[in-house]
């Protein structure tokens, strides 16, 4: 199906992706967040992705500068995306594609995470060194709590702890109650984050590992190594986590119990970056920066398996999918554009 390209708002991008079209590799380039002593190789990038070949699955709409952070609410049917000049997040009909509302924000995001379905929105507001917490589907900042510099991603356990791994801060804040209660400081360059019950697991793009937190004891359970370039991570099948090794063309599979381990590496060749975890169809979405796809990967069969291969919009750094309806939801912040695919 040709995908219906709308203009529903003017997309003054300009010179800003010219600076910002590589997303994340954007801030990570910052040379006041690097050591140029330091034994550690710099942190995986995503790929900066070929002009388009084919043409897009789906639908197509232009929703504005820099588009990258995406989640989807399966209980509202909502998609939240940040977007940039200014600094806002837009909340989008997931069936339509029209944005419902803005919600002015103080700093701009590259990542978001429900706290719960129907929200509300995780919003780790990177150069306001804050986490912010937006209601569905009302769009109203509902609290803010200052955390350490830079967070890159956010996450809330079973328990009600929020995480946050602060990247150029080298910690990871626990919050509760509106407050930090607890920051574990043995991070190098924090970036995704996810939970498995009361455990989160915290990918470190300097050290590509994978690092898991007990939260309600306040320890950590264990380092592990997650392949050759990690970006980031997010909960899968029987409370597995799964890493984008984007440099090592590969998603790696790690189980939590009875201990953390390594259980399994799918390769997939094309810089994996963006990921989101279907719990209802047991699928994986996995964008591919390097050659403009997003891919679904079947665990349902046990063996994870590559399933489907989908034209994208150029440098598709995101990713999220509606467990309600199926529907796979790509940002772009080259673009400026929000991709809705019905796989």
């Amino acid at each position: 199906m040709e995908p219906r390209i709308t203009r529903r708002r003017a997309l003054a991008v300009g010179g800003t992706l010219a600076l910002l079209a590589s997303g994340c590799g954007v801030e990570r380039s910052d040379p006041a967040a690097r050591d140029p002593g330091s034994r550690l190789p710099p942190p995986a990038e995503t790929a900066n992705s070929p002009e388009q070949t084919r043409t897009p699955s789906g639908d197509v709409v232009a929703i504005g500068p820099i588009a990258e952070g995406v989640v989807a609410d399966p209980r509202t049917g909502l998609v939240a995306v940040g977007l940039r000049d200014p600094f806002r997040l837009a909340l989008v009909d997931g069936a339509s594609g029209e944005v419902r509302r803005e919600v002015p924000l103080s700093g701009h995001l590259r990542h978001l995470q429900l706290e719960a379905p129907g929200g509300p929105v995780l919003v780790p507001a990177e150069s306001a060194n804050a986490l912010l917490r937006v209601a569905l589907p009302a769009g109203e900042v509902i609290s803010r709590v200052g955390v350490d510099r830079f967070p890159h991603d956010a996450t809330a356990t079973a328990g009600g702890s929020i995480v946050v791994a602060n990247e150029f801060g080298g910690t990871v804040s626990v919050v509760e109650g509106g407050r930090v209660v607890h920051a574990f400081g043995n991070a190098t360059q924090p970036g995704g984050v996810d939970a498995v019950g009361e455990r989160v697991g915290m990918v470190d793009v300097r050290e590509n590992s994978l690092t898991v937190y007990d939260i309600p004891g306040r320890r950590r359970i264990a380092e592990l190594p997650a392949g050759e370039g990690t970006t980031h991570v997010v909960t899968g099948p029987r409370g597995r986590l799964l890493v984008a090794d984007t440099e090592g063309d590969a998603i790696t599979i790690f189980g939590l119990d009875p201990e953390p381990r390594m259980l399994d590496r799918l390769p997939l060749p094309g810089s994996p970056y963006g990921i989101s975890y279907d719990d209802a169809r047991d699928w994986l979405w996995v964008t591919l920066t390097a050659t403009n796809e997003v891919v679904g990967i079947d665990f349902a069969g046990g063996a994870p398996r590559v399933a489907v291969r989908l034209p994208t919009i150029r440098q598709p750094n995101t990713v999220a999918v509606n467990s309600a309806t199926g529907r796979v939801f790509v940002a772009s912040p080259t673009e400026g554009a929000l991709q809705l695919i019905d796989a």
